[in-house]
């Protein structure tokens, strides 16, 4: 039987709801009906369109006055990259940021941001208006429009917007990398889908927090906190399995028994947070339908992977209802411990794998210096990823000593995996 959606209630218990339901609790202003998205109003039976989409966005943005939305960029298409701010106040204790469908042909996400976008803008309850007193919640609703209008994975160039939150070589990176170095997330929160294994690699729900070894130790605590205290025992009370991304497990034992993803590569979203002083969490749903009833109804299957989304969604929330405070703290003291300058830099493992002695920056330099051709053909990146540089008559140099410390030798060091330009470490800054 449906129920009207609590989506903005932060606690896990009363989230066990379809998405199709009707809107959240609180939902009418007084002014204007609270919308609905294109599969809300489908029961189901189809995604919501681009131009139901926009329409949605705009009818939100007018009726709630706690509500913004900003165009961030413009895809290769032309379509808009949006940004929708959430909040009772302009300056809050914390930020939360939701990236949803990176990839194009994982939708589900996306729809449970719409919803979620509409029910902490209409909610009038006075929990969530306390809530959005101390949290900004900023929502990209749609991180690869061109690529979920054709249905693919890849953007119009067929290029993994979530490989490339390092090169910033396509519109989509850049807008979210703008996003990151304008606003500065204490939590970054990513929706994805995944294609199943049967036994080994098949729960409802898989999470990872940032593995990359320059992520700040307390922000790497915090963010699996919010995976292990949080989302999944939100998920588990609404019926919803859950693991470990990437990681297969004995379908007997339930121990590992290979990782075919999940590493600690910083170009990805999940990654490149950590390093950047957010803390963070992966979220994939299960597209596969393995029960009887979602192989005969594939309006099932999508309302299933959407509300479990929703699900953890809320288990979001409630972590940064819960942990605002120390969650704020922990950022802070990561943004400020690169003025420090030191300690070790990581160009390669993760944190179920140690790095080799060639991939530790164990004394790393005091600069990169880069020649006039190399600061021209990266300076925009530079900017964008809100690393400091000076420009000298023959080039730049890059100093260490920012909050971004590590960041910059991933994007400099000449045995960084995924740099920008090879820069030439320098002691003379």
């Amino acid at each position: 039987m449906k129920a009207r959606l609590t989506g903005a209630l932060l606690g896990a218990a009363a989230l066990v709801v379809p998405l199709s339901a009707a809107p959240a609790h609180g939902a009418d202003t007084g002014r204007t009906p609270a919308p609905r998205t294109g599969f809300e109003t489908s029961d189901g039976a189809r995604w919501t369109t681009e131009a139901e989409e926009q329409e949605f966005l705009r009818t939100v943005d007018r009726a709630a006055a706690r509500t913004a939305l900003t165009t961030v960029g413009t895809t290769r298409q032309g379509r808009p990259l949006q940004l929708v701010r959430i909040a009772e106040r302009r300056h809050t204790t914390s930020t939360v940021l939701l990236i949803c469908s990176q990839h194009g042909d994982e939708p589900a996400g996306r729809e449970a941001c719409l919803s979620r976008v509409r029910d902490l803008s209409y909610a009038t309850d006075r929990r969530t208006r306390d809530f959005l007193r101390g949290t900004t919640v900023l929502v990209v609703p749609n991180a690869n429009p061109d690529g979920r209008a054709a249905n693919t994975r890849g953007n119009a160039d067929g290029v993994d917007v979530n490989r490339d939150h390092l090169a910033l070589a396509t519109a989509e990176g850049r807008a979210m990398a703008a996003v990151l170095r304008d606003h500065r997330p204490d939590l970054v929160y990513d929706l994805h889908e995944y294609g199943s294994t049967p036994k080994v690699y098949d729960k409802d729900l898989f999470d990872l927090w940032p593995r990359n070894l320059n992520t700040d130790p307390r922000l790497h605590e915090e963010s699996r906190k919010l995976s292990g205290r949080y989302v999944r025992p939100a998920a588990h009370a609404a019926g919803f399995t859950t693991g470990t991304y990437g990681i297969w497990t004995d379908p007997v034992t339930g121990e590992p028994t290979r990782q075919v993803a999940g590493d600690g590569q910083e170009r990805i979203l999940r990654n490149a947070s950590g390093v950047k002083h957010s803390a963070g969490l992966l979220i994939e749903s299960r597209v596969d339908a393995l029960t009887e009833a979602e192989q005969q109804d594939q309006a099932a299957n999508k309302r299933r992977r959407v509300t479990s989304h929703a699900v953890s969604l809320d288990g979001a929330l409630r972590y940064a209802a819960e942990r605002r405070t120390p969650l704020a703290l922990a950022t802070a003291r990561a943004r400020l411990a690169g003025f420090a300058d030191r300690g070790p830099v990581h160009l390669g493992g993760a944190d179920n794998d140690p790095a080799e002695p060639a991939e530790v920056l164990a004394d790393p330099p005091p600069c990169y210096r880069l020649t006039k051709a190399q600061i021209t053909d990266v300076r925009d990146e530079l900017t964008l990823h809100g690393v400091t540089f000076r420009t000298t008559r023959d080039g730049a140099y890059v100093p260490l000593r920012q909050s971004q410390r590590a960041l910059v030798a991933l994007l400099l060091d000449p045995g960084a995996t995924y740099r920008l330009t090879k820069g030439k470490p320098d002691t003379r800054c």
